[in-house]
């Protein structure tokens, strides 16, 4: 998928890039392969892998939840790593509100510089680990529209990992690949206790044919305060 592929396949969801737009996600691409050079982000750098499996793939979020094509909402980015999906998004949609935090120093410097050279403005890239970041006493517990994550755990571990950050009315966008049935069972359970509730399953098809699927966790009432546990137990001892 090359530049002009990726804008007609995402007008083909009615989602129209300017020329600036574009000329960020190619400043992306460039970054993020220079970076990469010396530290690993990710394993796929040819352009055309880029921009179908880390663009568009991320963008397929908002053919999941439209309103991140609309509306204002605060997402927060769980272990973004390079940003995915959290700054594609941004890029399309820049109303949007973006938190993105990660447990390595290094990706968070390559994400703010990259914010900068980038021109995007309302995000904020944090030094954090998940079970911190929104335990009981902190600031950023349940202050979040949106929460999501990219290829970080399985579903009933990134439930205790995310749920904790979003508020009551607010959605988990869950990203999964061909597992997500069995993800979803085993995850029934953990959700509710956390607070959430399994709502819609979105798939999806990349233009190569690989599929996607996005599940819809709506936050329905608060997390209790012993979660998130410590770190390392959600996935010691996932619920």
């Amino acid at each position: 998928m090359n530049p002009d592929e990726f804008a007609a396949a995402l007008a083909t969801h009615n989602i129209e890039l300017d020329a600036r737009q574009m000329a960020q996600y190619q400043t992306y691409y460039e970054r993020l392969v220079e970076v990469n050079a010396h530290m690993n982000l990710t394993a796929i750098t040819e352009q055309s892998e880029v921009y179908l499996k880390h663009f568009f793939d991320s963008l397929t979020l908002a053919f999941a939840y439209p309103k991140l094509q609309t509306d204002a909402l605060h997402m927060i980015d769980v272990g973004a790593g390079a940003g995915f999906p959290s700054l594609p998004l941004k890029i399309a949609f820049p109303q949007l509100q973006v938190t993105i935090i990660d447990a390595l120093n290094k990706r968070i410097k390559f994400l703010n510089d990259l914010v900068q050279e980038l021109g995007l403005e309302d995000v904020q890239a944090v030094h954090a680990r998940a079970e911190e970041f929104g335990n009981k006493t902190a600031p950023a517990r349940e202050q979040f529209d949106v929460a999501t994550a990219r290829a970080l755990a399985r579903l009933n571990v990134l439930g205790e990992l995310t749920l904790p950050f979003v508020k009551v009315g607010g959605v988990l966008l869950a990203m999964k690949g061909s597992q997500a049935e069995d993800e979803l069972i085993q995850a029934n359970q953990a959700i509710r206790v956390l607070g959430g509730k399994i709502g819609e399953q979105f798939d999806a098809t990349l233009p190569n044919g690989d599929p996607r699927t996005v599940i819809v966790i709506d936050k329905t009432v608060p997390t209790p305060k012993k979660y998130p546990r410590k770190p390392g137990d959600p996935v010691r001892n996932p619920l």
